[in-house]
């Protein structure tokens, strides 16, 4: 499966992106949901080899961050995509509304603290971009937090995006790879899903009517994405808008941009030297003679 034409795709690394250019019901050239069924499985399997390779050599952590508006998928992608990961190497975190204690300390340190190890990866369902999402669509949130009222002025939001650059600058620099994902969903789609979850009883647990209380700030929202993912992108901490209006497409993509990040890295097995290689077949013959 070629991984890197279909993450190019829908890759932004720069200043110059544009919501509107992202068509929310793209399936790609020539995929079928069959064609893509096939190769998620094959993208997971290949997850599988090189996770147990990041894992063994120790060295590189993954962090993947999921963002969208609800109904996007991020829990589906989640348990679907990564189902071939072994648990063991893989550390996933939601975070929802920010604690007492959380807001005792800076916007960024209650994500800090669940960063994945090296060896690890790990999945941020919502982050650290909440910050300058539903708190920005929501000023009255800005108020009930406790920075000090003279830091929050009229660039405060072009200092959360400064201080945002600078932290997976530094995670970059520390051997953290950071892969930020967009389930690009449409409208019409997301009233449909809802729609679903009111009217079949196994999914009315996913209701919330909170969800349809942010719905009516959609455009907000989608002003707030565009300009987050604009001042946030960049090469080594790029984000993804992926069409989230079919769901086998979606992860799908997913699929070919962990796959394609974790191949970027040059995986192996740590090498044997000499004297542990002698200790095996010291430890190989006493085994032999028993």
């Amino acid at each position: 499966m070629k991984t890197d034409k279909l993450a190019k795709t829908y890759r932004v690394d720069s200043k110059h992106f544009r919501l509107k250019d992202f068509d929310p019901a793209d399936t790609g050239h020539g995929h079928s949901k069959e064609h893509a069924q096939e190769a998620l499985q094959q993208g997971i399997a290949r997850m599988a080899e090189l996770q147990d390779m990041l894992y063994a050599q120790d060295r590189w952590a993954v962090l993947l961050i999921f963002q969208a508006m609800d109904a996007a998928g991020k829990d589906g992608i989640i348990k679907h995509v990564m189902s071939g990961v072994n648990p063991q190497g893989c550390q996933v975190y939601s975070f929802k509304a920010p604690s007492d204690l959380e807001l005792q300390h800076d916007f960024l340190w209650r994500t800090t603290r669940d960063l994945p190890e090296r060896g690890h990866i790990g999945i941020f369902n919502r982050s650290y971009y909440e910050e300058v999402l539903v708190v920005r669509v929501h000023p009255e949130i800005l108020k009930s937090q406790k920075t000090p009222p003279s830091l929050v002025g009229k660039k405060i939001w072009d200092e959360r995006f400064e201080d945002i650059r600078a932290f997976e600058r530094h995670m970059a620099r520390s051997g953290t790879v950071i892969r930020k994902f967009f389930l690009n969903l449409s409208k019409k789609e997301q009233k449909r899903r809802f729609l679903a979850r009111l009217e079949e009883p196994e999914k009315n647990w996913k209701f919330s009517a909170a969800d349809i209380r942010e719905r009516q700030c959609w455009n907000d929202y989608q002003k707030a994405y565009e300009d987050a993912i604009r001042n946030t992108a960049s090469g080594h901490a790029p984000w993804y808008v992926v069409p989230a209006d079919n769901k086998w497409f979606t992860r799908l993509v997913v699929s070919c941009v962990v796959v394609d990040t974790l191949e970027s890295l040059g995986l192996a097995y740590p090498q044997v030297d000499a004297a542990k290689r002698k200790e095996l077949e010291a430890a190989k013959r006493l085994l032999l003679k028993k």
